[in-house]
């Protein structure tokens, strides 16, 4: 039995599907499918079984959840605890579009400040509770995640808008991987304007989306401040709607101060500094080639 088949077991349990822990823990359905399969067999119980779309416990399983819960983040934990002298670790999870544009720029300027090794990653709203009470996650930065034991703070107020080509189509809606979140700001919005499923069309990135709106294929929900340097230019305008503009905040969410990781509350200090708020407000602008150092985009996997 190995923290790598319990974590499989416990974000299963908790998400519902192979599918999502998958996606959650940044590994293959397959990888996820063996460990669970080895830990049913070194236990010889089931877990979990499927009843309709989602995977549910078992007796044996419902038993077991949480001690596994508890292991994972003591398996985090133990690790950090062997790390004496080494800089501390801090894994910050991001919505996809916040992921795309502020990551870089923000952990370069947070690194060059505290001797953190700082490491990124994407997470759906409904995932970080889990990442954050089994440790694999130590802060989480977009939408508002709520949840036994976790604080979150605003950290940035913003605008979303919907943009579109000047002469471009208007019935079809283009988003990026957060568009398919439904607690992120552009879920939010889509159900405000209800928006039907058919009439949306999901992109790798954020970029991409916009890129195809700019060039007559649809409609693009945009977080003003990031989508500024298109609106300049013309290569996309506002499109009025019912509900935009659409005020939105991106929130800061960590353990409680008694359990988080004290990069974590390093982190979210530095995240209400001036320097924090312009760089999340004007990302474009970049740091100096000699100052910039690339977080590391990581699936944490033990």
């Amino acid at each position: 039995m190995t923290l790598s088949q319990l974590g499989a077991f416990v974000f299963v349990a908790r998400l519902g599907s192979v599918k999502a822990a998958a996606r959650a823990l940044g590994v293959s359905e397959p990888a996820v499918s063996q460990s669970l399969g080895q830990l049913r067999r070194h236990l010889g119980d089931p877990l979990l079984t499927r009843s309709g779309d989602r995977m549910v416990l078992t007796e044996g399983g419902r038993r077991l959840l949480g001690i596994a819960s508890r292991m994972v983040a003591l398996g985090a934990e133990a690790f950090d605890a062997v790390r004496p002298g080494r800089p501390a670790r801090l894994h910050v999870v991001m919505d996809a579009g916040l992921a795309e544009y502020v990551a870089a720029p923000l952990l370069c300027l947070f690194t060059q400040r505290k001797p953190v090794d700082a490491t990124t990653g994407v997470a759906a709203t409904a995932e970080v509770p889990l990442l954050l009470s089994s440790r694999l996650a130590d802060v989480a930065l977009g939408a508002q995640a709520s949840g036994e034991g976790l604080a979150g703070r605003p950290v940035l107020r913003c605008r979303l808008i919907v943009v579109g080509a000047p002469e471009g189509r208007r019935d079809h809606w283009l988003v990026g991987p957060s568009g398919t979140d439904p607690a992120s700001d552009t879920g939010r919005l889509l159900r405000l304007l209800r928006v039907p499923e058919s009439q949306v069309r999901v992109y790798a990135n954020q970029s991409a989306a916009w890129t195809a709106a700019a060039e007559g294929a649809g409609l693009a929900p945009a977080t003003a401040h990031l989508v500024s340097s298109q609106l300049r230019r013309g290569t996309l305008v506002p499109v009025d709607t019912p509900a935009t503009p659409m005020p939105a905040y991106w929130y800061a969410t960590t353990l409680g101060p008694d359990a988080r990781p004290s990069a974590a509350g390093t982190f979210l200090d530095f995240l209400t500094t001036p320097a924090a708020t312009q760089t999340m407000r004007s990302p474009d602008d970049g740091i100096p080639r000699s100052r910039f150092r690339p977080p590391v985009h990581v699936s944490i996997w033990s």
